[in-house]
């Protein structure tokens, strides 16, 4: 599979905590590094993640804020 993102950031996924109709999924990219994201539970189930399998954050954004103190 191909995407236009730029930013595919792959890790494991770490846990999975199920809501009424969405699911946060959080996925380590590296020891102490983290990313959530809420996906539909039945994208969950037709991606079949699973604590302990592969998974992707693909992240497409037409603009990134940075700042600095």
């Amino acid at each position: 599979m191909k995407l236009s993102a730029r930013n595919q950031l792959k890790g494991v996924v770490k846990s999975l905590t199920p809501g009424a109709i969405n699911c946060e999924v959080l996925i380590e990219l590296a020891p102490g590094l983290e990313i959530v994201a809420q996906i539909s539970t039945a994208s969950v189930e037709r991606l079949g993640l699973r604590p302990g399998g592969t998974a992707y954050a693909v992240i497409k954004a037409d603009s990134v804020m940075v700042a600095a103190d």
